[in-house]
């Protein structure tokens, strides 16, 4: 009995099925549109947990203008 579950897939699960999906050859405007969807959804999953995260601390985007938060330096960097 081989127990599947212990071996390591080369592939995450997202990648399986998109190569179940897509196992056949599309045009590369199709392709171009598929990625920025990909891009697209992506983006808006990192937005969407920037927004959550800024509602969550309470940032105020004033606040963070306008602070001085840089990193100190032991010595001034001469031109």
């Amino acid at each position: 009995m081989v127990m599947t579950d212990s071996i390591p897939q080369p592939f995450t699960n997202l990648q399986l099925e998109l190569l179940k999906i897509f196992s056949y050859k599309i045009d590369d405007r199709d392709l171009l549109e598929i990625k920025r969807m990909l891009g697209k959804y992506f983006a808006d999953k990192a937005s969407d947990l920037a927004d959550k995260i800024w509602d969550e601390k309470q940032l105020n985007a004033d606040e963070i203008l306008n602070s001085h938060q840089r990193t100190p330096y032991s010595k001034k960097f001469e031109a």
